[in-house]
């Protein structure tokens, strides 16, 4: 009787586990899959089996294999606009996923200012949050939010479900994340899916993969579970964790909200935050999507003894565009908070990024520009100031002139300056500088930024090169 029920208790653990299809928790009710091309879809069923999956927009059935550990993998047409549809999966026994809509899909990820929910945190509240509570209710704008989770090693699922947009889930959703998407829903007309992964706290390392560090000898990356010293800062383990399962599904770009853990690391962020974006654009395979970041709003970071100025790493964060195509930054120079890292001026953050999606992928014309500093001339005692993208010209928010600027002369040593504006450029000087070798504009960890251009602020910048 022993040996039988020892023979039994073999042959159940052979029997393949899963019988049934199942599906990674994002391929579920209430998903938004996009719009007019070939979706990606994946799971587990019986080994070397045939999967028939039913699309009911077209009624079309397509025929998929396991392989012998009944994984699979195939693509479906996807349609215009629309929905709720449903999927149908069937081995033998049958899977369906309902109230399945159809549109744009975005993957929404950083720290803490993108993790930070609409009901904020405590004593930190979000600007509008009652008003989008009572007034946001959208059952075509659909949350995703995955669950934080820490791995040494890439797992191939994520804890999460699909929510629609009403009252309690605009709460607990990103705020950030939250605006973006109600203003594409807005503009475009189509269901919108938001698919967000966070974690406060968390370093660009966490996001990246060991070969995108390489470049970087001092950051750690670890071997064994004992080699984790941070659940959210060490390198690699949010990218295992809760990234490497979203990879795959089809979607059409990204937006990042991340750098204030970078700021003492500054000097390696552009090179760093480049190679992320290349490594993720590499295994989504889907070309060079589009990747939206936020440039971290000011706050005066000396509260907490950090003794870097962060203007440095805002200024990393602006190279980002010259090193990578397809990727735009949001300036948050007029939204942030001198005493709390966490600003209440989310939907600013979520416009700016909705704006340059609909620009620059969607093709929406007559949205303003984030106009940049170009170059500057000296002129006697008077530093001269050009800009890019600013054919609406340049202008100071509160007047005529700005106490944001500082010029230096041979010394290095810099003071501040008197500025005004004349026909889309920054006429600075200092009566303690008499020949300008340098002009450094908003450099500074806690600023709110008065140069603007057709309702966007300007980036703090310098002209200089100089080691702080």
């Amino acid at each position: 009787m022993k040996k039988y029920l020892l023979s039994l208790v073999t042959v159940l653990l052979t029997l393949p586990i899963g019988a049934k299809v199942t599906l990674p928790k994002m391929f579920s009710n209430g998903m938004v899959i996009q719009r007019e091309t070939k979706v990606n879809f994946w799971g587990t069923a019986k080994p070397n089996a045939d999967i028939l999956i039913t699309t009911t927009w077209d009624n079309y059935t397509y025929t998929v294999k396991t392989d012998g550990d009944g994984r699979w993998k195939t693509t479906l047409n996807s349609p215009v606009a629309g929905g709720p549809y449903r999927i149908l999966f069937n081995d033998g026994e049958q899977t369906i996923l309902k109230d399945i809509l159809v549109g744009e899909v975005w993957i929404c990820s950083g720290q803490s200012n993108m993790e930070m929910q609409m009901k904020g945190f405590k004593a930190q509240p979000v600007a509008h949050a009652i008003e989008e509570q009572l007034d946001g209710h959208d059952p075509l704008l659909r949350t995703f939010n995955v669950k934080r989770n820490s791995q040494l090693n890439p797992v191939d699922d994520v804890t999460g479900e699909w929510m629609i947009a009403d009252a309690q889930h605009i709460r607990d959703f990103s705020a950030t994340a939250y605006f973006f998407g109600k203003y594409l829903r807005k503009v475009l007309g189509v269901p919108v899916g938001l698919l967000h992964a966070s974690w406060g706290g968390s370093s660009c390392e966490a996001w990246s993969k060991a070969e995108w560090l390489k470049a970087y000898p001092e950051t750690k990356i670890p071997y064994k579970e004992e080699d984790i010293w941070s659940k959210n800062r060490c390198a690699t383990v949010l990218y295992n964790g809760m990234l490497h399962p979203l990879i795959g599904y089809t979607m059409r770009g990204v937006i990042w909200y991340q750098g204030e853990d970078n700021v003492p690391r500054y000097k390696t962020y552009s090179g760093m935050l480049s190679n992320m974006i290349k490594g993720w654009r590499a295994e989504w395979q889907q070309g060079d999507f589009p990747f939206y970041y936020c440039q971290i709003a000011p706050y005066e970071y000396s509260l907490i003894d950090w003794k870097d100025n962060s203007a440095f790493l805002r200024e990393q964060q602006l190279k980002v565009e010259s090193l990578v195509n397809n990727a735009r930054m949001a300036v948050l120079l007029d939204a942030g908070l001198e005493y709390g890292i966490h600003p209440r001026k989310k939907k600013e953050a979520g416009e700016r990024l909705a704006i340059l999606a609909l620009a620059n992928t969607y093709g929406v014309k007559g949205l303003p520009e984030f106009a940049t500093y170009s170059n500057v001339t000296f002129k006697n005692d008077t530093a001269i100031v050009s800009f890019s993208r600013s054919k609406e010209w340049v202008y100071f928010e509160h007047g005529t002139t700005s106490d944001l600027f500082e010029v230096a002369g041979e010394d290095k040593v810099f003071h501040p300056a008197k500025a005004w504006i004349d026909r889309n450029k920054v006429y600075v000087k200092s009566k303690n500088v008499k020949k300008p070798v340098a002009v450094r504009y908003a450099f500074k960890n806690w600023v709110d930024g008065d140069l603007m251009h057709d309702g966007l602020p300007v980036s703090s910048f310098r002209t200089d090169n100089w080691e702080k």
